[in-house]
């Protein structure tokens, strides 16, 4: 396993973290339950697929486990979008939010990438 492997690990647990009191948050400061449901499930499967890419069988499943965790950061992207367009996020928070999720799709796509060609 690559360094930046275990980088990613330790960012979308981290996330997921950061996903989990966002969702606290807009259920108990804004009584925001639909929005933070999706949320806290996308956010969360983020790291849950990565940590799941550890035990796969295959490169082949290796890259579509993390294929997956890269389609949830894409989705939690879109929900974190939504909640400020709806006024549930300040800027700077959303902001905050956005640019880690914004990191963690850059990072997935360069490890899906190296495994694709044989590197990883």
């Amino acid at each position: 396993m690559k360094s930046e492997d275990n980088f990613i690990h330790t960012k979308t647990f981290d996330y997921a973290v950061r996903i989990v009191e966002l969702a606290r948050q807009l259920q108990e400061q804004n009584r925001e339950y639909v929005l933070s449901q999706q949320i806290l499930k996308s956010g969360t499967s983020i790291g849950a697929n990565v940590r799941e890419s550890r035990n796969a069988q295959s490169r082949p499943d290796f890259i579509s486990k993390l294929n997956i965790a890269l389609k949830e950061a894409d989705e939690t992207g879109y929900w974190l979008d939504l909640l400020y367009a709806t006024r549930y996020m300040e800027k700077e928070n959303y902001e905050s939010y956005r640019n880690e999720n914004k990191f963690i799709i850059a990072i997935l796509t360069k490890i899906i990438k190296s495994a694709k060609d044989g590197e990883a």
